[in-house]
Protein backbone atom coordinates (compact mmCIF):
# COMPACT_ATOMS: atom_id res chain seq x y z
CA UNK A 1 0.00 0.00 0.00
CA UNK A 2 1.29 3.68 -0.80
CA UNK A 3 0.18 6.93 -0.06
CA UNK A 4 0.70 10.22 -1.83
CA UNK A 5 1.79 13.01 0.62
CA UNK A 6 3.75 17.13 0.11
CA UNK A 7 4.80 16.04 3.38
CA UNK A 8 8.04 13.01 3.77
CA UNK A 9 9.13 11.73 6.69
CA UNK A 10 12.44 9.95 7.17
CA UNK A 11 10.76 6.59 7.84
CA UNK A 12 9.30 7.16 4.43
CA UNK A 13 12.20 7.54 2.66
CA UNK A 14 14.59 5.50 4.16
CA UNK A 15 11.87 2.37 3.25
CA UNK A 16 11.59 4.06 -0.10
CA UNK A 17 15.38 3.98 -0.89
CA UNK A 18 15.92 0.43 0.73
CA UNK A 19 12.76 -1.03 -1.40
CA UNK A 20 14.34 0.37 -4.40
CA UNK A 21 17.94 -0.50 -3.87
CA UNK A 22 17.03 -4.28 -3.40
CA UNK A 23 17.98 -4.11 0.52
CA UNK A 24 13.65 -4.41 1.51
CA UNK A 25 14.45 -7.92 -0.07
CA UNK A 26 16.28 -9.44 -2.48
CA UNK A 27 15.78 -8.50 -6.53
CA UNK A 28 16.18 -10.92 -9.55
CA UNK A 29 17.57 -8.16 -11.27
CA UNK A 30 20.95 -8.74 -13.68
CA UNK A 31 24.37 -7.38 -12.07
CA UNK A 32 23.63 -3.79 -14.61
CA UNK A 33 20.17 -2.89 -13.29
CA UNK A 34 21.01 -3.71 -9.76
CA UNK A 35 23.86 -0.89 -10.10
CA UNK A 36 21.57 1.27 -11.88
CA UNK A 37 19.41 1.51 -9.31
CA UNK A 38 21.87 2.57 -6.95
CA UNK A 39 22.75 4.12 -9.49
CA UNK A 40 26.21 3.35 -8.95
CA UNK A 41 28.33 1.16 -6.96
CA UNK A 42 31.60 2.22 -5.56
CA UNK A 43 34.75 -0.22 -6.74
CA UNK A 44 37.88 1.33 -5.47
CA UNK A 45 38.19 -2.46 -3.82
CA UNK A 46 36.10 -4.53 -6.25
CA UNK A 47 35.19 -6.62 -3.86
CA UNK A 48 33.07 -4.49 -2.03
CA UNK A 49 31.46 -3.50 -5.35
CA UNK A 50 30.27 -7.08 -5.65
CA UNK A 51 28.89 -7.46 -2.13
CA UNK A 52 26.92 -4.35 -3.10
CA UNK A 53 25.76 -5.86 -6.20
CA UNK A 54 25.21 -9.38 -4.63
CA UNK A 55 23.86 -8.69 -1.16
CA UNK A 56 21.23 -7.00 -3.30
CA UNK A 57 20.01 -10.15 -5.28
CA UNK A 58 19.16 -13.71 -5.17
CA UNK A 59 22.24 -16.19 -6.43
CA UNK A 60 24.30 -13.42 -7.74
CA UNK A 61 27.64 -14.03 -6.90
CA UNK A 62 31.20 -12.56 -7.64
CA UNK A 63 31.45 -14.15 -10.79
CA UNK A 64 28.13 -13.47 -11.92
CA UNK A 65 29.81 -9.33 -11.16
CA UNK A 66 32.71 -9.85 -13.46
CA UNK A 67 31.05 -11.55 -16.36
CA UNK A 68 28.94 -8.63 -16.48
CA UNK A 69 32.07 -6.48 -16.24
CA UNK A 70 34.43 -7.82 -18.49
CA UNK A 71 32.74 -10.42 -20.65
CA UNK A 72 28.95 -9.06 -21.24
CA UNK A 73 30.30 -5.41 -20.95
CA UNK A 74 27.07 -4.73 -19.46
CA UNK A 75 28.96 -3.19 -16.60
CA UNK A 76 32.17 -0.59 -17.07
CA UNK A 77 34.93 -0.11 -13.71
CA UNK A 78 35.69 3.95 -14.26
CA UNK A 79 35.86 7.40 -12.67
CA UNK A 80 32.25 8.34 -11.15
CA UNK A 81 31.24 10.36 -8.59
CA UNK A 82 33.37 12.46 -6.63
CA UNK A 83 36.40 11.27 -9.12
CA UNK A 84 36.23 7.42 -7.15
CA UNK A 85 36.33 4.25 -8.90
CA UNK A 86 33.01 3.11 -9.97
CA UNK A 87 30.56 0.69 -11.64
CA UNK A 88 28.36 1.73 -13.61
CA UNK A 89 26.13 0.78 -16.33
CA UNK A 90 27.54 0.22 -19.73
CA UNK A 91 24.17 1.77 -21.23
CA UNK A 92 24.12 4.83 -19.25
CA UNK A 93 28.15 5.68 -19.91
CA UNK A 94 26.77 8.55 -22.15
CA UNK A 95 24.97 10.30 -19.80
CA UNK A 96 27.38 9.49 -17.41
CA UNK A 97 30.08 11.07 -19.11
CA UNK A 98 28.35 13.84 -20.11
CA UNK A 99 27.13 14.66 -17.19
CA UNK A 100 30.44 14.38 -15.40
CA UNK A 101 32.35 16.69 -17.73
CA UNK A 102 29.88 19.25 -17.33
CA UNK A 103 30.21 19.38 -13.42
CA UNK A 104 32.97 22.51 -12.70
CA UNK A 105 35.92 21.03 -11.56
CA UNK A 106 36.87 22.89 -8.44
CA UNK A 107 40.57 24.52 -7.81
CA UNK A 108 43.40 21.97 -8.31
CA UNK A 109 44.41 20.57 -4.63
CA UNK A 110 47.89 20.20 -5.82
CA UNK A 111 51.15 22.75 -5.45
CA UNK A 112 51.53 25.34 -7.92
CA UNK A 113 54.62 23.38 -9.16
CA UNK A 114 52.57 20.36 -9.66
CA UNK A 115 49.50 21.28 -10.95
CA UNK A 116 48.97 21.21 -15.00
CA UNK A 117 47.62 24.42 -16.73
CA UNK A 118 44.62 24.05 -18.50
CA UNK A 119 46.20 23.81 -21.88
CA UNK A 120 47.84 21.14 -20.92
CA UNK A 121 45.29 19.35 -19.25
CA UNK A 122 43.46 19.23 -22.78
CA UNK A 123 46.60 17.74 -24.56
CA UNK A 124 47.14 14.79 -21.94
CA UNK A 125 43.31 14.11 -21.93
CA UNK A 126 43.37 14.07 -26.02
CA UNK A 127 46.52 11.82 -25.52
CA UNK A 128 44.69 9.14 -23.34
CA UNK A 129 42.46 9.22 -25.85
CA UNK A 130 44.25 8.35 -28.70
CA UNK A 131 46.43 5.85 -27.19
CA UNK A 132 44.27 3.57 -25.31
CA UNK A 133 41.72 3.49 -29.10
CA UNK A 134 41.75 -0.18 -29.74
CA UNK A 135 43.78 -1.03 -27.17
CA UNK A 136 44.56 -1.88 -23.58
CA UNK A 137 47.38 -0.75 -21.85
CA UNK A 138 48.67 -0.97 -18.48
CA UNK A 139 49.66 1.78 -16.37
CA UNK A 140 53.03 2.01 -17.46
CA UNK A 141 52.37 1.45 -20.79
CA UNK A 142 50.20 4.03 -21.20
CA UNK A 143 52.40 6.95 -18.97
CA UNK A 144 54.96 6.11 -21.68
CA UNK A 145 52.46 7.30 -24.93
CA UNK A 146 51.26 9.79 -23.07
CA UNK A 147 54.68 11.34 -22.65
CA UNK A 148 55.56 10.44 -25.97
CA UNK A 149 52.56 12.44 -27.32
CA UNK A 150 52.90 15.59 -25.03
CA UNK A 151 56.37 15.94 -23.42
CA UNK A 152 58.91 15.12 -20.81
CA UNK A 153 56.97 17.40 -18.43
CA UNK A 154 54.27 14.62 -18.39
CA UNK A 155 56.26 11.95 -16.77
CA UNK A 156 57.69 14.04 -14.29
CA UNK A 157 57.10 12.19 -11.02
CA UNK A 158 55.82 15.42 -8.90
CA UNK A 159 52.85 13.78 -7.88
CA UNK A 160 52.50 11.93 -4.37
CA UNK A 161 50.48 9.43 -4.08
CA UNK A 162 50.39 6.43 -1.86
CA UNK A 163 53.84 6.81 -0.40
CA UNK A 164 55.39 6.92 -3.59
CA UNK A 165 55.30 9.66 -6.81
CA UNK A 166 53.77 9.56 -9.58
CA UNK A 167 54.04 10.84 -12.96
CA UNK A 168 52.35 14.67 -13.24
CA UNK A 169 49.35 13.35 -15.67
CA UNK A 170 48.06 11.24 -13.69
CA UNK A 171 46.29 13.72 -11.54
CA UNK A 172 43.87 14.24 -14.38
CA UNK A 173 42.90 10.29 -14.74
CA UNK A 174 39.76 11.11 -13.66
CA UNK A 175 38.91 14.03 -15.95
CA UNK A 176 39.87 11.79 -18.92
CA UNK A 177 37.48 8.87 -17.29
CA UNK A 178 34.94 11.26 -17.38
CA UNK A 179 35.00 12.87 -20.62
CA UNK A 180 35.01 9.13 -21.53
CA UNK A 181 38.46 8.66 -22.60
CA UNK A 182 39.17 6.37 -20.58
CA UNK A 183 38.11 3.39 -18.62
CA UNK A 184 39.47 0.09 -16.26
CA UNK A 185 40.22 -3.10 -18.75
CA UNK A 186 40.57 -6.40 -16.73
CA UNK A 187 43.88 -6.52 -14.64
CA UNK A 188 47.25 -7.60 -16.24
CA UNK A 189 48.25 -9.66 -13.36
CA UNK A 190 48.76 -7.37 -10.65
CA UNK A 191 48.83 -4.39 -13.15
CA UNK A 192 45.89 -2.25 -13.75
CA UNK A 193 45.20 -1.62 -17.09
CA UNK A 194 43.22 0.76 -19.16
CA UNK A 195 40.98 1.45 -22.43
CA UNK A 196 38.69 3.37 -24.23
CA UNK A 197 35.49 3.12 -24.28
CA UNK A 198 33.48 3.38 -27.13
CA UNK A 199 31.07 6.23 -26.09
CA UNK A 200 29.69 9.24 -27.18
CA UNK A 201 28.93 11.57 -23.96
CA UNK A 202 25.42 13.16 -24.12
CA UNK A 203 25.02 16.69 -23.91
CA UNK A 204 25.80 18.41 -20.46
CA UNK A 205 22.35 20.18 -19.52
CA UNK A 206 20.48 17.06 -21.21
CA UNK A 207 22.85 14.43 -19.16
CA UNK A 208 22.83 16.46 -15.75
CA UNK A 209 19.21 16.20 -15.80
CA UNK A 210 19.32 12.93 -16.11
CA UNK A 211 21.83 12.13 -13.45
CA UNK A 212 19.69 14.62 -11.11
CA UNK A 213 16.45 12.25 -12.06
CA UNK A 214 18.72 9.15 -11.35
CA UNK A 215 19.95 10.47 -8.12
CA UNK A 216 16.28 11.63 -7.07
CA UNK A 217 14.71 8.40 -7.19
CA UNK A 218 16.76 6.31 -5.50
CA UNK A 219 17.42 9.19 -2.77
CA UNK A 220 15.23 11.41 -2.58
CA UNK A 221 13.38 13.73 -1.47
CA UNK A 222 17.15 15.45 -1.66
CA UNK A 223 18.66 18.84 -1.39
CA UNK A 224 20.54 20.58 -3.91
CA UNK A 225 23.37 20.59 -1.05
CA UNK A 226 22.62 16.60 -0.81
CA UNK A 227 23.18 16.31 -4.14
CA UNK A 228 26.38 18.13 -4.18
CA UNK A 229 28.07 16.10 -1.76
CA UNK A 230 27.38 12.98 -3.30
CA UNK A 231 29.15 14.63 -6.50
CA UNK A 232 31.83 16.89 -4.61
CA UNK A 233 30.53 20.01 -6.49
CA UNK A 234 30.35 23.33 -5.36
CA UNK A 235 26.66 23.73 -3.74
CA UNK A 236 26.01 26.74 -5.50
CA UNK A 237 26.56 25.24 -8.82
CA UNK A 238 23.71 22.70 -7.86
CA UNK A 239 21.08 24.77 -6.25
CA UNK A 240 21.30 26.22 -10.07
CA UNK A 241 20.80 22.80 -11.52
CA UNK A 242 17.94 22.39 -9.50
CA UNK A 243 16.55 25.64 -9.90
CA UNK A 244 16.39 25.37 -13.39
CA UNK A 245 14.89 21.76 -13.56
CA UNK A 246 12.06 23.16 -11.03
CA UNK A 247 11.24 25.79 -13.33
CA UNK A 248 10.90 23.57 -16.15
CA UNK A 249 8.70 21.38 -14.00
CA UNK A 250 10.66 18.26 -14.40
CA UNK A 251 11.14 18.24 -10.01
CA UNK A 252 8.75 19.11 -7.31
CA UNK A 253 9.12 20.07 -3.83
CA UNK A 254 7.63 18.58 -0.58
CA UNK A 255 8.65 18.84 3.10
CA UNK A 256 11.46 16.67 4.55
CA UNK A 257 12.64 16.57 8.00
CA UNK A 258 11.64 20.43 8.19
CA UNK A 259 12.54 21.81 5.29
CA UNK A 260 12.32 21.45 1.20
CA UNK A 261 13.60 18.94 -0.76
CA UNK A 262 13.02 17.86 -4.24
CA UNK A 263 10.98 14.60 -5.67
CA UNK A 264 11.04 13.81 -9.64
CA UNK A 265 7.94 15.21 -10.86
CA UNK A 266 4.86 12.69 -9.76
CA UNK A 267 7.54 10.26 -8.03
CA UNK A 268 5.90 11.05 -4.86
CA UNK A 269 4.34 7.54 -3.51
CA UNK A 270 5.98 5.77 -0.87
CA UNK A 271 5.38 2.85 1.36
CA UNK A 272 3.32 2.97 4.40
CA UNK A 273 4.98 0.63 6.03
CA UNK A 274 9.01 0.53 7.25
CA UNK A 275 10.97 -1.87 6.36
CA UNK A 276 12.23 -4.43 9.05
CA UNK A 277 15.26 -6.48 9.40
CA UNK A 278 18.73 -7.41 9.33
CA UNK A 279 21.33 -6.61 6.59
CA UNK A 280 25.00 -5.99 5.80
CA UNK A 281 26.91 -3.85 3.54
CA UNK A 282 30.31 -3.12 2.50
CA UNK A 283 32.10 -0.64 2.54
CA UNK A 284 31.42 2.36 0.49
CA UNK A 285 28.11 0.86 0.03
CA UNK A 286 26.11 3.53 -2.53
CA UNK A 287 23.13 3.37 0.18
CA UNK A 288 25.48 4.24 3.47
CA UNK A 289 27.02 7.26 1.18
CA UNK A 290 24.23 9.26 -0.48
CA UNK A 291 21.32 8.38 2.09
CA UNK A 292 20.53 11.86 4.06
CA UNK A 293 20.12 13.28 6.19
CA UNK A 294 23.22 11.38 7.57
CA UNK A 295 22.58 11.75 11.62
CA UNK A 296 18.97 9.70 11.28
CA UNK A 297 20.89 6.71 9.24
CA UNK A 298 23.73 7.26 11.51
CA UNK A 299 21.97 7.67 14.92
CA UNK A 300 23.38 8.02 18.57
CA UNK A 301 26.13 5.29 19.01
CA UNK A 302 26.25 5.03 15.34
CA UNK A 303 27.64 8.25 14.56
CA UNK A 304 30.65 7.58 16.40
CA UNK A 305 31.33 3.73 15.75
CA UNK A 306 30.59 3.71 11.95
CA UNK A 307 31.62 7.05 10.84
CA UNK A 308 35.44 7.94 10.49
CA UNK A 309 35.22 11.73 11.66
CA UNK A 310 32.11 11.88 10.07
CA UNK A 311 32.79 10.17 6.92
CA UNK A 312 30.22 7.93 5.66
CA UNK A 313 30.93 4.22 3.97
CA UNK A 314 35.07 3.27 5.54
CA UNK A 315 33.24 0.64 7.94
CA UNK A 316 31.04 -2.12 6.74
CA UNK A 317 27.77 -1.61 8.50
CA UNK A 318 25.46 -3.87 10.10
CA UNK A 319 21.82 -2.41 9.61
CA UNK A 320 18.79 -3.38 11.51
CA UNK A 321 15.67 -1.79 10.11
CA UNK A 322 17.27 0.20 8.01
CA UNK A 323 19.50 2.04 10.62
CA UNK A 324 23.29 1.66 10.97
CA UNK A 325 22.97 0.41 14.40
CA UNK A 326 26.83 -1.52 14.23
CA UNK A 327 30.09 -2.57 12.34
CA UNK A 328 31.54 -5.68 10.52
CA UNK A 329 34.92 -6.96 9.23
CA UNK A 330 35.55 -9.85 6.99
CA UNK A 331 38.90 -12.16 6.46
CA UNK A 332 39.32 -14.51 4.22
CA UNK A 333 42.03 -17.23 4.34
CA UNK A 334 41.56 -19.56 1.19
CA UNK A 335 37.78 -20.43 1.02
CA UNK A 336 36.95 -19.50 4.96
CA UNK A 337 35.63 -15.94 5.42
CA UNK A 338 35.67 -15.11 9.12
CA UNK A 339 33.38 -12.29 9.54
CA UNK A 340 33.03 -10.52 13.07
CA UNK A 341 29.70 -8.59 13.83
CA UNK A 342 29.74 -5.55 16.28
CA UNK A 343 25.85 -4.73 17.25
CA UNK A 344 25.82 -1.47 18.96
CA UNK A 345 22.75 -2.80 21.25
CA UNK A 346 22.19 -6.20 21.93
CA UNK A 347 20.46 -8.43 18.93
CA UNK A 348 16.87 -10.00 19.45
CA UNK A 349 17.20 -13.58 18.76
CA UNK A 350 15.45 -13.37 15.56
CA UNK A 351 18.03 -10.77 14.27
CA UNK A 352 20.39 -12.90 15.05
CA UNK A 353 19.03 -15.71 12.54
CA UNK A 354 18.81 -12.97 10.39
CA UNK A 355 22.18 -12.17 10.43
CA UNK A 356 23.40 -16.13 10.25
CA UNK A 357 21.39 -15.64 6.80
CA UNK A 358 22.93 -12.41 6.03
CA UNK A 359 26.36 -13.41 6.62
CA UNK A 360 26.10 -17.08 5.04
CA UNK A 361 24.87 -14.79 1.69
CA UNK A 362 28.01 -12.58 1.86
CA UNK A 363 30.03 -16.61 2.06
CA UNK A 364 27.65 -17.14 -1.16
CA UNK A 365 28.53 -13.94 -3.09
CA UNK A 366 32.19 -14.31 -2.58
CA UNK A 367 32.03 -17.91 -2.88
CA UNK A 368 33.25 -18.88 -0.16
CA UNK A 369 32.26 -20.19 3.31
CA UNK A 370 31.68 -17.74 5.90
CA UNK A 371 31.67 -18.29 9.68
CA UNK A 372 29.93 -15.49 12.10
CA UNK A 373 31.68 -14.33 14.98
CA UNK A 374 29.35 -11.65 17.22
CA UNK A 375 31.87 -9.71 19.27
CA UNK A 376 34.56 -6.43 18.81
CA UNK A 377 35.46 -5.16 15.64
CA UNK A 378 39.31 -4.56 16.09
CA UNK A 379 40.39 -3.40 12.69
CA UNK A 380 40.27 0.16 11.85
CA UNK A 381 38.19 2.27 8.87
CA UNK A 382 38.51 1.01 5.58
CA UNK A 383 40.24 -2.24 6.59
Amino acid sequence: MTTRTAIVTWAGANARRLERQGLASPTRLAPADVVRALPAAHAQVLSAAELSVGLRTAGVTRTDVREALWTQRTLVKTHGPRGTVHLLPMAELPLWTGALSAVPTGRSPFPPDVRMTPERTEAVIEAIADALTGRELTVDELSEAVVERTGAWAGDRVMPAFQDMWPRWRQVTHLAAHRGALCFAPDRGRRVTYTRPDVVPLDGPEALAGLVRRYLHAYGPATPQHFAKWLAAPGRWAADLFAGMAARGEIEEVRYEGGPAWLVAGDTDFPSEPVRGVRLLPYFDAYLIASQPREKLYPGAAHGRALAGGQAGNFPVLLVDGIAAGVWHQRRSGRRIAVTVEPLSPLTGGQLRQLEEQVARVGDVLEGKAELTVGKVTVGAHA
